[in-house]
Order: structure tokens, then sequence, then C-alpha cells
């Protein structure tokens, strides 16, 4: 039984700095999970998986987006409201969940 309870708290420290390290879930994500889905993965085959991509690609896009430098209608319209602060959220919290495409990390590590 001690083994066991010992098992249990090392997983459970173990995966502290994990719990951590996850962004929170921004507030505008709503706006985001029609279309692209509330974790990234996207809701229908049109809509591109935000899940895993890399956040400063992310948020490039998304201020690209907002300054009509990249054409969507669609999304022009829904970065233009959007703040720094809250497109970097968005795009740190996309970037870090997990994705159903293959990453490769810059950093030698796969997502």
């Amino acid at each position: 039984m001690k083994t066991a309870h010992a098992l249990a708290a090392a997983l459970l420290l173990a995966s502290l700095p994990a719990l951590a390290a996850a962004p929170a879930t921004p507030e505008k994500v709503t706006v985001c999970a029609a279309c692209h889905g509330a974790d990234g993965k996207a809701t229908q085959p049109i809509y591109p998986n935000l899940a895993g991509q890399y956040a400063n690609y992310l948020e490039h896009s998304l201020k690209e987006y907002r300054a009509g430098n990249r054409k969507n209608a669609i999304m022009g319209a829904q970065a233009a409201g959007l703040s720094d602060a809250e497109i970097r959220a968005l795009a740190e919290y996309f970037a870090a969940q997990r994705s159903p495409l293959y990453t490769p990390s810059v950093h030698g590590q796969h997502k």
C-alpha cells in the first residue's frame, strides 16, 4: 500500500510542471472554436487545425489578418477587434494543444 501511495505521489509531482506550463484558456477561444474547435482541431476539413502550430506563426498570422495584409473576410473581421495581448494568448493556447498533425519542433522535440 505504501508503494502505491509513493507511486501516486511521484506521478502527481512529475505532472505539476506540465500543469503549470499549460496556458490558461483565453476568453476569445469561444469565437475561434466555431470553426477551429475549442482545442484547435478544426470542426470541418475546410478550416485549418490550429493545435500544435507554432505560436509565433499563429501570432503573426492573426496580426496580418488584423492589419489587412492577409486577406480573408472572415478572419479579417475576427482579428480586427483583438488586442496584441489577446492575439498572443490565443497563439500560445493553440500552440500548446496536442496536434493531430506532425509538427516538427525547432527545439529538437516532437509535439
